[in-house]
């Protein structure tokens, strides 16, 4: 009889703690989405392998419409408003089912697509490889505002180094970082709204590099002092080296540089 009172107790106790645990979890739940908000948002309809030519209405077509927080989607997933903009449009990636889409899944034309992601371009080989990425370079760096979007520049860094001759002291080294890299936007003006524009102060410029230098050029900004210089835009040439100029290098290359100039001017 014992035996069987507390068999019963435990089962009731672990009914109980079931009911608990369910109800906080459901608590937890509410609080998580609580004040979320819910969109229509356009998905595939099944499972789409990349080269479809997206199909929008009758029986087979490839894309239909799912629910989602539209915190989980950001502004650059396509809406319901947006479904005869697909009509025969191909998708970049596959996509599975029910799984929104996004600007970036489809093959759109430049003058359709949205912000300034559009403008970033692919590499020869069809690749997404490249990136926006906005540094804070103003004033006299950024060849005192005269830089606009579509312009080419040479990146260099100025940076307190170890000194080669003595580890234990520092000098100062500049270098040319990048050559020819492209200005997508300076401050909020891209390609598109540079009607009128002039000179400006602004604080930003945003640049459209592969990842890689993406991170190089983040590192730099927190290492040391980035400088613009301004390419003439029918230069081809891509190989400017990356010269380390210090106070030992100034030395010998001044008198040389000098002779050139002086012979092409």
């Amino acid at each position: 009889m014992k035996n069987k009172t507390l068999l019963l107790l435990a089962i009731l106790l672990g009914a109980l703690a079931f009911i608990m645990n369910t109800r906080y979890l459901r608590s937890e739940r509410d609080k998580l989405y609580k004040g979320a908000v819910k969109i229509q948002v356009l998905a595939a309809a099944r499972d789409l392998p990349a080269g479809t030519e997206l199909q929008i209405s009758g029986e087979n077509a490839d894309i239909g419409v799912v629910s989602v927080y539209k915190s989980a989607v950001g502004d650059n997933v396509l809406l319901p408003s947006d479904l005869n903009r697909l009509a025969g449009k191909k998708l970049r990636h596959s996509l599975k089912r029910k799984e929104p889409v996004w600007w970036s899944h489809v093959d759109m034309p430049r003058n359709e697509a949205t912000g300034l992601s559009g403008k970033i371009k692919y590499d020869s080989m069809g690749r997404d490889n490249y990136r926006a990425l906005s540094v804070p370079i103003s004033g006299a760096a950024a060849v005192s505002g005269m830089i606009k979007p579509g312009d080419y520049v040479d990146l260099l860094g100025t940076f307190t180094m170890p000194s080669k001759m003595n580890p234990q002291l520092t000098e100062q080294v500049t270098t040319t970082l990048f050559p020819k890299v492209k200005i997508l936007a300076v401050g909020t003006k891209t390609t598109d709204d540079m009607s009128g524009m002039r000179s400006s102060g602004s604080s930003s410029v945003t640049f459209e590099v592969e990842p890689e230098v993406a991170e190089i050029i983040v590192f730099a900004q927190h290492s040391g002092q980035l400088y613009l210089t301004l390419r003439h835009p029918d230069n081809p040439d891509t190989s400017t080296p990356g010269v380390r100029i210090d106070f030992d290098t100034l030395e010998g290359l001044i008198p040389t540089i000098n002779a050139t100039r002086k012979f092409n001017n």
